[in-house]
């Protein structure tokens, strides 16, 4: 590497660096110092925030006095709208990646000793605001301020029909009416199915793990595989 000082061409001489493969046994440093200050999620942060905090009076509604503690819906619900924001294909894949991404821990307000989520937390979550509509609520404060701030575009877009596959198995695409056939192997626990000759289609059958999924084909020539299908549209 040539560097120059007054005028004059240096050559610097650097020695090979050298990878630790001996992780340190302490680290000291919080998720907050690795967040530029910049970074577009922090203004999304907090006004997501604000707008969880106005409804936190009804969230305690929708708990007992007493009893173990349940993960903050407020986490929960900042989490499913992470999950919206980059485009992760399912709870189970945003647990897993909970684990080692420091923004959304971050975003979460967890340090980096905390254990991360269940996809089962999503779930029972889901069922409470069921009857509510507190999480249309959120989303819909979301979006106002992103409108207010102009972080939304009116440019036009196309969404074509590229088939996103789902996180489910072929063995999960069941009969409706409960029936199975008979199984193929002595496995109790999951035992494997002959689908040979058997009719199914999105009428009669439907994923037990991914219900909103269906078996699509991209053209006669290829497989049929459960996912989620784009739908042609603008603005």
């Amino acid at each position: 590497m040539l560097q120059y000082h007054n005028g004059i061409v240096k050559e610097e001489i650097r020695m090979r660096g050298h990878v630790d493969p001996q992780a340190s046994m302490f680290t000291y440093f919080s998720p907050e110092t690795r967040v530029p200050a910049q970074h577009p999620l922090r203004s999304i942060k907090a006004k997501a925030d604000a707008v969880l905090g106005s409804m936190s009076g009804e969230f305690d509604r929708l708990y007992a006095d007493s009893g173990r503690p349940s993960i903050p819906p407020e986490r929960l619900l900042k989490a499913s709208l992470l999950i919206a924001l980059y485009s992760v294909r399912s709870d189970r894949v945003f647990c897993e990646m909970l684990d080692y991404n420091i923004l959304f821990r971050w975003f979460l307000d967890m340090n980096l000793e905390q254990s991360g989520l269940d996809q089962s937390n999503f779930s029972r979550l889901r069922e409470r605001l069921v009857k509510t509509d507190l999480a249309c609520r959120f989303f819909d404060a979301v979006v106002s301020e992103a409108r207010k701030r102009g972080l939304l575009s009116d440019e036009h877009f196309t969404v074509d029909g590229t088939l996103i596959e789902a996180w489910a198995s072929q063995k999960s695409f069941q009969r409706k009416d409960g029936t199975t056939p008979p199984p193929s192997d002595d496995d109790p626990s999951n035992p494997s199915v002959n689908f040979r000759k058997e009719k199914r289609s999105n009428k009669t059958h439907e994923s037990k793990t991914d219900r909103e999924s269906r078996l699509w084909r991209k053209s006669n020539n290829t497989a049929a595989i459960l996912s989620h299908r784009g739908v042609h549209a603008s603005a």
